[in-house]
């Protein structure tokens, strides 16, 4: 493997597996956040999506990363660059909606391969779909749903729902509602980056509510269960992943203990992708992976696959060979729907202390087998 960019530090040494067969050289643009808010997520995604082309030991692949700075106009300044000086065959690596509604379909509408590692709009999901760009982490509402689901089914009747007002934010409301079918006590949009929710934690507190459901990824969602852990209010709290990551467990403390969220990955999922998976993290990186190392990791091996199998140059073939979806995902079975999202089980996850480090276990299966709600809008 070859990598050009100012992370190519964060590559060292690994016992590899024997490199698969593909004669042509793949580049891949990786776009992804490096600095500043929420730095966390991409430096995640990052190391895991370089891990697994590690171990892979593949020299065909050919790594360009890139800080995108959170910005929607750096991204798009970087595409352009990577497709039109670099050269690349595939991009990956965006965290965000915005960013990603951005870059994407001026990247597929160029012939380039797409390859999601978090960021997955709707509108990327049903009339916006495109062949040339898979998903590989879920689609934007899927665990907002099964926290809806999960919502529903622990017999919570008023919950209070916020989420920023950005694409992802969006969604996730949208996701959350289509599964949890009551009532509400109340419903914010957030601005995106927020630090300060004394306003939203007073109209929680007036509300009524018998729980809050949450997205606020990043430092957004640590600014508030700290003001809300000191609020005094105490309801259940629930979330997606993105607010109880790994990443972000320590930073938010105690505050997060008992609180149940929802991912289609955690580190005790038992299989040995990801038992192998999460001991080369912590022996490469000196830290547990996050759900966001965890889909760069797949989505590597999901590109390394389709090499294995078709020259990126036949469009046709490695778009087939992709879609196919042949290598070991560490969320165990993983396959593609027809709008190129996964089909995936989602589980329900608790909180807890393992010695000085806060994770999450999984306690129950919220969705089996989930596939998403965009896919007959999507006219492939």
């Amino acid at each position: 493997m070859k990598l050009k960019s100012l992370a190519a530090a964060a590559c060292m040494a690994l016992t590899g597996t024997a490199a698969l067969a593909q004669d042509a050289p793949v580049k891949v643009g990786m776009i992804t956040t490096l600095s500043g808010g929420g730095a966390g997520l991409g430096i995640d995604t990052r190391d895991g999506f370089l891990l697994a082309a590690k171990l892979a030991g593949n020299d065909n692949l050919d790594i360009v990363v890139e800080d995108d700075q959170r910005k929607p106009d750096i991204a798009v300044q970087l595409a352009d660059k990577m497709i039109q000086s670099e050269k690349v065959d595939v991009l990956t690596g965006i965290v965000w909606s915005n960013l990603a509604m951005a870059v994407v379909p001026a990247a597929t509408a160029q012939g380039k391969f797409y390859l999601s590692t978090n960021a997955a709009p709707s509108a990327l999901a049903g009339k916006g779909c495109n062949p040339n760009y898979f998903s590989v982490s879920y689609q934007n509402d899927n665990l907002h749903e099964a926290a809806g689901a999960y919502v529903r089914d622990a017999g919570y009747t008023k919950p209070f729902i916020l989420a920023p007002n950005y694409p992802a934010g969006q969604d996730s409301l949208t996701g959350f509602k289509r599964l949890y079918d009551g009532d509400l006590a109340g419903e914010v949009y957030t601005k995106l980056g927020q630090t300060d929710y004394a306003a939203e934690i007073a109209q929680i507190r007036a509300s009524g509510a018998d729980s809050i459901f949450f997205f606020l990824p990043g430092g957004m969602g640590i600014s508030f269960l700290k003001q809300y852990a000191d609020s005094g209010l105490d309801l259940p709290v629930v979330g997606p992943a993105f607010s109880f990551d790994q990443g972000i467990l320590q930073a938010v403390g105690d505050a997060a203990m008992g609180v149940k969220n929802t991912s289609q990955w955690n580190k005790d999922i038992d299989n040995a992708a990801n038992a192998t998976f999460v001991e080369e993290f912590q022996k490469e990186y000196g830290r547990l992976p996050s759900l966001y190392a965890a889909q760069g990791y797949d989505t590597a091996n999901l590109l390394l696959s389709a090499m294995a199998k078709a020259d990126v140059s036949d469009a046709d073939a490695f778009r087939a060979a992709l879609k196919a979806a042949e290598f070991d995902s560490v969320r165990g079975d993983f396959s593609f729907a027809a709008n190129n999202h996964p089909i995936q089980d989602i589980y329900v996850r608790e909180v807890i202390k393992e010695g000085d480090v806060f994770t999450n276990k999984i306690i129950g299966t919220a969705l089996e087998d989930h596939s998403n709600a965009y896919v007959d809008e999507c006219s492939m």
